[in-house]
């Protein structure tokens, strides 16, 4: 059964590029959301397999922790597996202890640790 992923808060290219990426590696259909409004409207009405939130939202550059917070806050939507997309193991561990769990950064997409780090989520 094909999962579903919501991409939140990354430029064009980006989500190009992680859309690309998990497509062709996982039997996954890539999501865009621009912020924490649809990010919530679109996690109450689909069935997402996962959440990933880049550190900087490309619409108004707010904190991508913020939309992690609000999902963690919502007890119908907490237990959805949520990632921070980010280079900065320190902002990895801020997201991890506000329930998320370890996500990646771009400049690692392409590496096999990403592709081993979405699997349980994803295969």
């Amino acid at each position: 059964m094909t999962k579903k992923v919501l991409d939140v808060g990354n430029c064009g290219p980006d989500y190009s590029s992680i859309k690309s990426f998990i497509e062709r590696t996982f039997d996954a259909k890539v999501l865009q959301a621009d912020g924490p409004e649809d990010t919530l409207e679109i996690l109450r009405r689909d069935q997402i397999d996962l959440v990933l939130v880049n550190r900087k939202l490309d619409r108004d550059y707010t904190d991508g922790l913020e939309v992690i917070k609000q999902i963690k806050a919502d007890d119908a939507l907490a237990s959805v597996p949520t990632m921070l997309i980010t280079n900065y193991e320190e902002h990895q561990q801020l997201a991890k202890s506000e329930g998320a769990v370890q996500g990646f950064g771009k400049l690692s997409l392409q590496k096999p640790e990403t592709k081993d780090l979405l699997q349980p989520y994803l295969g």
